[in-house]
């Protein structure tokens, strides 16, 4: 599932292309994803200028002039390609099920061939208290995130501490692959209990958190099957990876002679170094 980088790599694409401009056209080839599209979706998109593209965790923003919104969620392989002076007469391809027009000329399409993605409406007014929305913890890059925020929002629980992370009422869009990325840096073993984590490693590891999210987004996030960006290219943060997915493989922390495990937690594979992970 692309993660908080992913989905802020595809935020920024969208925004460079759509601000400012409007639909002119919105296409639904079937009648929903996840969940179904609302009654008068295309209707209550199209005409209206595109204000603001954002990011909210793990899903994407869109707010247009009025009282309008979108909510969208890539789920496990959703993607936005942006085209411009495309030939109408072009195949789609079967899993482009939304396809977007602007004023511009531009043509957007929204793939997604598991169909665990979702573009919800929602009232620009009240957006950040939508269902969907509301509850989420604090933006790992945002001021709002720091050591003693999240030792407190990790004190009392009594899961482990990569399984923790991937709660988003503890922090906001962090997800498997970088929960064992910043675990690793900060030096941290994923089966200590998060109420065991204290302040000292908390620092560390908001720190970690912060810089492997920033090093991925710079990298157009990490390309394991199914996301690319709105271009088309693929990110390339998976040939950075030192823990997840390299399981038997020397730990890359200097001086740590350990080899990189998998275990599993919460029905997910967790990638670590016992020797230096404590």
């Amino acid at each position: 599932m692309p993660e908080l980088p992913e989905v802020e790599t595809v935020c920024r694409g969208l925004a460079d292309a759509l601000i400012g401009d409007r639909f002119t056209r919105i296409t639904l080839r079937r009648e929903n994803l996840r969940f179904p599209f609302a009654a008068g979706f295309a209707e209550s998109l199209t005409g209206p200028r595109i204000e603001t593209v954002g990011r909210r965790a793990k899903y994407i923003l869109m707010q247009f002039e009025g009282d309008t919104a979108l909510i969208g969620h890539l789920g496990m392989s959703g993607s936005f390609r942006i085209e411009k002076d495309v030939d109408p007469g072009t195949p789609l391809d079967p899993h482009d099920h939304v396809i977007f027009e602007t004023e511009r000329g531009l043509r957007i399409r929204y793939h997604d061939p598991r169909r665990f993605g979702f573009l919800l409406l929602a009232d620009r007014a009240s957006l950040l208290d939508h269902p969907q929305l509301r509850g989420i913890g604090p933006e790992p890059l945002g001021n709002e995130f720091s050591g003693p925020i999240l030792a407190e929002r990790l004190a009392g629980r009594k899961s482990p501490v990569k399984v923790a992370l991937l709660d988003q009422s503890v922090v906001a869009g962090v997800g498997n692959i970088y929960a064992c990325e910043a675990l690793h840096r900060s030096g941290i073993s994923p089966r200590r209990l998060a109420a065991n984590v204290g302040r000292a490693r908390a620092e560390r590891l908001a720190a970690a958190i912060r810089q492997v999210l920033e090093e991925a987004i710079a990298s157009g996030g990490s390309t394991l099957r199914n996301y690319s960006q709105t271009s088309g290219e693929l990110g390339y943060f998976q040939h950075h990876f030192d823990v997840y997915d390299r399981a038997g493989t020397p730990c890359t922390t200097a001086d740590c002679t350990g080899v990189i495990e998998r275990i599993t937690q919460a029905g997910r594979s967790t990638f670590f170094c016992p020797k230096c992970q404590r």
